[in-house]
This record gives structure tokens, C-alpha cells and sequence, in this order.
């Protein structure tokens, strides 16, 4: 059997999946808090000792590029290795294999099944044309797929480091504002999970959006606030005026990335937004500011609006890693 994981900066999922049961269907798994651990050594061990169960190979899915069997996390301070996690694993170091998260989401999509995703623009796929992928996390992953003649063939990228290129004079006032923080401003900084407190901060401190000191105490105080953010925005309580325009902010950002990423790849067979932020903030991407956005792009406005846009609500990182150890050549020990 196969351990597949999908590491993001926020939870690590694992999962033990068998060969017929396919990677849809896990024979057990679990979800854990990333920072609570030092390592996936250390997961993968609790794991697999709670649920007994032998496994001979092993794919992982790592928020990072991955160059030579190793990747430094982006949003987590570990370095995963696969002679490392061969040797804890007790398995033969070829049957170890670790990929960039964006391009195991992409192995995923041509096995999503209906109830995997949500369509925000039905449009017209072209067949064998490109596929575009952008997971907004912890961090800003791009993705793409491209037809060889026989299968898509999933590319791992880091363009969510690319550099943010605002859209409307709030989102210039914004560039300003995150680079005297930071220096350089990647599209993640304002476009992820972790980018949404600046946004966020943004628009309290510079555009002065007002809000009720309670509901300011209490995102002050959250170890998340992109979490408590997003709920007085999209919640069914009392929603902040100033966290709806934040996340307000933060669609229009994703969407003319999307857009970007769509023209760069000319992603004729469709558009996939994954990631757990883009399913905390569903209910958004569902209106029509997404596809405003998507699709405000001058000459090209009509090809765009003719793109399926689909948001992906199931854990395609998971499902790809697993696809990848079970069908591309990744042996049993």
C-alpha cells in the first residue's frame, strides 16, 4: 500500500491508499496541524502506528520547489528529504517520491469527479487544450497541465512569487503599503491566506474603513486572523464593513491573477481554483466580481468569458499525490 500526504504551512493531510480501492478512496487518513510537529518524519510515524497498517511507497505533496529529492518548505521550517523519509519509513529510497503541491493538485484534476468541484463559469473547454490551476493557501501556488498527444502532463510552478501588479488605484495604494513592509511584493503577499491580514491591515490603516472595536479585538487576538476575517465577512452573523472589503479586495486580486495565469498558458480546456481559502471564501467566488475581474483584460475580455472556471472543494492535493504513487511509476518495495 501507498502513504500519500499533501503538506501545506496551515495542515498536513495523509492517507493510506490501497491500489484497488484507487486514489479517491483512502483506507484511512488523518489531518493535523503543520506547526504542531517538527517534521513529516514525525507525522507520517504517529500515523502510521496508530493505524497499523505496512505500507512500500510513499508520494508527498510539499508546499516548496523541490530540486534534487528535497524541498524547504515554504511556510514551514522544515527540509523534507526522501533518503530521509525512505529511511524512517523503511522502504527502498526509489519508492519515495516528493512533488511540488500545485503540480500534485494537477495530476488530480483529470480524475475530479462532478461532486469535486464547483463550475463559477460554465464556458466551452476546448479538447486537449491547456488547463490552468491557482491554489490559494497558506501561500500562493500556480500550476499547469498540457497535452502530450496521449495525457495531460501536470508542471509544477512558483509564478504565485511573481510580482503583484495591482488593477484599480486601491490596489496601487496596496503595493505601496505591503512593500514599505516587506520590500519585494509577490502576488502571495496579498493573495493567500497569509496575505489576507494585509490587505486587511491596508484597509484599516490607509483607506481608514471603520469597525467596531469588539470585532477589531478579536481578530487582533486570533492565532488566525485570515479565519475570523473571513467569517465577519461571509458569516451569517453581523458582518465588518471593513472585513468585507477585504475580502472583497482579496477576489478581485485572485481573479485577475487567474486571469493572468489563464492568458500566459492560453488555458483553452479550463481554469481550476483549489486551495482551502478559495473553499472558506466560496460563497464570494460564486458572485459576480470573480468573473468581472477574471475576465478585464482589454482585447481578450471575450476569450476569457468563454474559459470554464471551476473551484475545486475536495482535497485534490491528496488525491493527486496518491494518483502520482499509484500510476506514474513509483514501485512497490
Amino acid at each position: 500500500m501507498l502513504i500519500a500526504g499533501d503538506i501545506g504551512g496551515t495542515k498536513t493531510a495523509l492517507a493510506i491508499i490501497s491500489p484497488e480501492a484507487g486514489p479517491l478512496a483512502p483506507v484511512a487518513q488523518t489531518k493535523v496541524p503543520s506547526r504542531d510537529y517538527p517534521s513529516l518524519q514525525a507525522i507520517v510515524k504517529e500515523f502510521l502506528a496508530k493505524e497499523g497498517k505496512p505500507v512500500d511507497r510513499a508520494c508527498f505533496a510539499v508546499a516548496g520547489p523541490v530540486l534534487g529529492g528535497r524541498v524547504k518548505a515554504t511556510n514551514l521550517p522544515w527540509l523534507v528529504e526522501e533518503a530521509a523519509l525512505a529511511e524512517e519509513l523503511n522502504i527502498n529510497r526509489q519508492s519515495v517520491h516528493l512533488m511540488n503541491d500545485l503540480e500534485a493538485i494537477a495530476h488530480a484534476v483529470p480524475i475530479l469527479r462532478p461532486r469535486d468541484v464547483v463550475t463559477i463559469n460554465h464556458g466551452e473547454a476546448v479538447p486537449r487544450g491547456a488547463i490552468a490551476v491557482i491554489a490559494p493557501g497558506t501561500g500562493l501556488g500556480e500550476s499547469f497541465l498540457t497535452w502530450d498527444g496521449f495525457r495531460y502532463l501536470p508542471h509544477s510552478s512558483e509564478g504565485g512569487h511573481a510580482d503583484f501588479a495591482p488593477a484599480d488605484e486601491r490596489q496601487t495604494r496596496l503595493l505601496e503599503y505591503v512593500r514599505a513592509k516587506f520590500g519585494h511584493v509577490s502576488f502571495e503577499r496579498v493573495c493567500s491566506g497569509s496575505g489576507i491580514p494585509n490587505i486587511y491591515d491596508f484597509l484599516r490603516d490607509v483607506e481608514r474603513i471603520p469597525q467596531d472595536a469588539a470585532t477589531t479585538a478579536l481578530i487582533e487576538a486570533a492565532p488566525d486572523r485570515t479565519a475570523v476575517i473571513t467569517e465577519h465577512a461571509l458569516g451569517a452573523g453581523p458582518r465588518s464593513e471593513l472585513c468585507v472589503a477585504t475580502i472583497d479586495t482579496f477576489i478581485s486580486i485572485l481573479a485577475g491573477e487567474a486571469g493572468n495565469l489563464a492568458l500566459k498558458l492560453l488555458s483553452t480546456g479550463g481554469v481550476y481554483v483549489a486551495g482551502g481559502v478559495a473553499v472558506h471564501t466560496l460563497e464570494a467566488l460564486k458572485g459576480p466580481a470573480f468573473m468581472e475581474s477574471f475576465k478585464r483584460k482589454g482585447r481578450f475580455a471575450e476569450m476569457l468569458s468563454g474559459m470554464p472556471v471551476h473551484v475545486i472543494v475536495s482535497p485534490a492535493g491528496l488525491a493527486g499525490a496518491a494518483a502520482f504513487g499509484l500510476h506514474n511509476g513509483l514501485k512497490a518495495a
